[in-house]
């Protein structure tokens, strides 16, 4: 299935991203690790109240963007394949001591070498993955 090219979209929300992380590190001394906050949201540690603002805001803008720009998002995608990726993730994401957004955005924006290298992870993970998706399974995706 292709997908439109959206560079302003794509722009801005790069930018509310960053803004975001740099946001949060400067007033609190975080880093927007989503699944650390997660993580600390659930288990109850101290400062959840921030955790679950930030949380919910992410969720909050998520419909705002959908309502606003009328696309309601990919719709087609089978439910099974839907739960088995989320379940890979959290297994990753605590396998690697990160996510995405910790090591990808923040991590590289300190210049660590580890977040480089879990970086480079997930992303041969992700190309391996769409090929056996696309070309071994038939385009289930």
């Amino acid at each position: 299935m292709p997908t439109a090219f959206t560079p302003v979209s794509s722009l801005i929300g790069g930018a509310l991203i960053g803004l975001a992380a740099t946001w949060l590190l400067l007033s609190l001394g975080r880093i927007a690790g989503i699944s650390g906050i997660v993580n600390s949201a659930v288990a109850g540690e101290p400062g959840r109240g921030w955790r679950w603002s930030f949380l919910i805001a992410l969720v909050v803008a998520a419909g705002i963007w959908f309502a606003w720009s009328g696309t309601p998002g990919r719709q087609d995608f089978p439910l099974p394949w839907l739960i088995a990726g989320g379940l890979l993730v959290g297994f990753g994401t605590r396998l690697g001591n990160g996510c995405t957004s910790g090591h990808g955005i923040c991590g590289l924006a300190r210049l660590s070498k580890r977040s480089l290298l879990a970086v480079l992870v997930f992303m041969a993970t992700a190309f391996a993955t769409v090929y056996v998706v696309r070309h071994v399974l038939g385009g289930v995706a």
